[in-house]
C-alpha cells in the first residue's frame, strides 16, 4: 500500500491507457494528474508540486525526453520513470543521461510498475533535507513549535499575549523560511509546497501571509524578512540570534 498523498505527474498521449493507469494507482492511494502530451504536461508541472513523474517518450507537441529536460531545468531531485515501446540501448541510455530513476518498456504489468514506484520514492526519500524533520526552531528571541503551531517571544511574561497560535499555513510559512534562514527561500518552492500552484493568484496570497509574519517577529528587531526580488524571500536573523534545537 503506498503512502497516502504521493502526488504523481502521469504524462501519456493514450487517454485510454492513461485513464486505465491513473484509476489502478489511486486504487493504490497516489494522487495521479494525467495529462495527453508534453506541453500539457510541462504547464502541469509548474502550476502544482509532485512527488514523482512518470512520463511517456513517444508523445505529440513536445516527447517525454524533452519534457524531462524541461523538468530538470526547475527540479534537479523529483524522480523521472520513462514509459516507452522502445527497447534499444541507445534510448535507454539517453534517458538515464536525462536524468531518468527509472525506465519500464511497453507492455508491462501494472504490479511491476507499482513495485517500481515504490523503490524510486523509497530511494529518493532517503536522500531527503534532514531540516524538514525538524520540529523546533529558536528564531533570534523567538521560540516556534511548529507541531502546535505555536510561536512564543521569549522577552515576554508568562502568559503575556507574546504567544501567537499560527494558521497552518503561516507555521508551514515560517517553517521554510527557518530552513532556509539567513539564504533565499525560493519563492517557487513555497508556493507548490503550501499552496500547491504557482499563479499570480496564490503567489498575491502568499504576500498576505509574510505580511503577518513580519508582524508577529516585529518584536525582534534583529530579525527581518527582506523580499528578494525575482527569487523569493530570507529570513535574516543577526549572528548568534539564532540557533536550532
Amino acid at each position: 500500500m503506498a503512502i497516502p498523498n504521493y502526488k504523481i505527474l502521469l504524462v501519456e498521449d493514450d487517454q485510454n491507457f492513461g485513464d486505465v493507469l491513473r484509476s489502478y494507482l489511486e486504487m493504490h492511494d497516489y494522487h495521479v494528474t494525467l495529462a495527453t502530451d508534453g506541453v500539457a504536461g510541462l504547464d502541469m508541472f509548474r502550476k502544482s508540486s509532485f512527488d514523482l513523474c512518470i512520463f511517456d517518450v513517444m508523445m505529440p507537441r513536445k516527447d517525454g525526453f524533452s519534457l524531462a529536460k524541461d523538468v530538470r531545468e526547475r527540479n534537479q531531485e523529483i524522480p523521472i520513470i520513462f514509459l516507452t515501446a522502445k527497447t534499444m540501448k541507445d534510448d535507454v541510455l539517453h534517458g538515464f543521461k536525462i536524468g531518468a530513476d527509472d525506465y519500464i518498456s511497453k507492455p508491462f504489468n501494472s504490479e511491476e510498475l507499482l513495485l517500481r514506484i515504490q523503490a524510486v520514492l523509497k530511494r529518493t526519500s532517503k536522500s531527503a533535507d534532514p531540516r524538514d524533520d525538524q520540529r523546533e526552531f529558536l528564531i533570534g528571541k523567538f521560540h516556534f513549535n511548529y507541531p502546535l503551531r505555536i510561536l512564543t517571544f521569549s522577552d515576554a511574561a508568562p502568559n503575556a499575549e507574546n504567544n501567537w497560535k499560527l494558521s497552518p499555513k503561516e507555521a508551514e510559512l515560517l517553517k521554510l523560511f527557518c530552513k532556509y534562514i539567513n539564504d533565499v527561500t525560493p519563492r517557487s518552492e513555497a508556493l507548490t509546497k503550501i499552496w500547491h500552484e504557482d499563479t499570480y493568484f496564490t503567489a498575491r496570497s502568499m504576500d498576505v501571509f509574510v505580511t503577518k509574519l513580519r508582524k508577529y517577529l516585529a518584536l525582534d528587531t534583529d530579525i527581518e524578512i527582506v523580499n528578494i526580488h525575482g527569487n523569493g524571500f530570507q529570513l535574516l536573523v543577526k549572528a548568534s540570534s539564532s540557533e536550532d534545537l
